[in-house]
């Protein structure tokens, strides 16, 4: 198993086709699911007569967050792109380890800059059940992440990855080097 998801994940696909699954996959990450959550999160507002703190101020706020968080992401998106030439989705994994900011300052900045973007479009609907949900899929996330993707990564990248994960923090970045 471990021989075959190495073999795959060097297969490097050309730019048109790694562009055309980014294509397909952005709609659901930056409109549907965080859409998905809200509604959830609204629903079970409803359901358990929570009240919503919406207001124009947190509304702003809110968006603000979401807005940082999507160019976060995006950015990161773009380098395994540009750099990595490869995808967030594992069938379309970087050939090459980046190791430039923001990869510099998390180990996982489309992981924080999407999980930002979902919890600001929650905070921007003032339901206190979106972001309960938010930080639910943030735990699955995250947890998937620390055992699975890194465990990979370790796997396709050897000594080099595991100096970067010595030295990079995995989620929340350093407000000063070490």
């Amino acid at each position: 198993m471990k021989e075959k998801f190495l073999e795959n994940a060097k297969r490097e696909y050309p730019a048109w086709m790694r562009f055309l699954v980014l294509l397909i996959a952005a709609p659901f990450f930056v409109l549907i699911f965080p859409g998905a959550l809200v509604a959830a999160g609204v629903w079970l507002d409803k359901k358990l007569d929570w009240i919503g703190f919406a207001s124009g101020a947190v509304m702003g706020i809110g968006w603000g967050i979401a807005l940082l968080g999507l160019l976060f992401a995006f950015w990161a998106v773009y380098l395994q792109f540009r750099v990595g030439r490869g995808t967030p989705v594992p069938a379309m994994a970087t050939q090459t380890l980046i190791t430039q900011p923001p990869y510099t300052w998390t180990r996982n900045p489309m992981a924080l800059g999407t999980l930002t973007l979902y919890f600001g479009v929650a905070m921007a609907a003032g339901s206190p059940s979106a972001i309960l949900f938010v930080f639910l899929v943030s735990a699955v996330l995250l947890l998937y992440i620390k055992f699975v993707e890194e465990k990979e990564m370790e796997l396709r990248f050897g000594d080099d990855y595991r100096a970067y994960r010595d030295s990079t923090p995995f989620f929340f970045p350093r407000l000063r080097k070490r």
